[in-house]
C-alpha cells in the first residue's frame, strides 16, 4: 500500500483525507473505534464480512498512517488493544458526518429498492407487462 507524499506539491485536501480512510474498511474501523479501546476479536465480531488477513492489513495501514495505536500488553497469552490516535480522533467529525449520511442515504433508498425489487421479480428479470384491450 504505498501512500503519496502530500507535502511536496499541490493537493486537494479531499484527496489527502480520502486516501488516508480509502476502502471499503479502514472508516469502519475508525467507526468502531470511537466508543474507546477494542480487541482485535471485538472488531472482529463488530465487522463479521471482514476476513481477519483483511482486518488485520488495515490495522497496520491505519498504525502507519498515525490514525490509530496498538497496545501490546505483556501477558500470556498476549494482550492486543487499538485505540484511536490523537490524529485519528480528529476524524471523529469526519466519521460522524459519513454515518449521518449513510443513515439519511440509506432510508431513502428503502422505498427506492423495494419499487426496483418489485418490477423486476424475485428473479431478478423484469415482471411481465400485462396488457388489456
Amino acid at each position: 500500500m504505498k501512500r503519496r507524499d502530500f507535502g511536496n506539491g499541490p493537493g486537494c485536501p479531499v484527496e489527502v483525507t480520502l486516501d488516508l480512510i480509502d476502502g471499503k474498511w479502514k472508516g469502519v474501523i475508525l467507526y468502531h473505534l470511537q466508543e474507546g479501546r477494542l480487541r482485535f476479536g471485538e472488531l472482529r465480531k463488530l465487522m463479521p464480512r471482514i476476513t481477519q488477513r483483511m482486518l488485520t492489513k488495515q490495522l497496520r495501514a491505519l498504525e502507519v498512517d498515525g490514525l490509530i495505536v496498538r497496545t501490546v500488553y505483556a501477558e500470556v497469552p498476549p494482550r492486543v488493544e487499538y485505540a484511536l490516535s490523537e490524529t485519528g480522533l480528529g476524524l471523529r467529525p469526519v466519521i460522524d458526518a459519513l454515518k449521518k449520511w449513510g443513515d439519511a442515504h440509506k432510508m431513502r433508498q428503502k422505498p427506492e429498492a423495494a419499487v426496483s425489487r418489485k418490477e423486476t421479480g424475485a428473479a431478478g428479470q423484469a415482471a411481465p407487462t400485462v396488457v388489456t384491450s
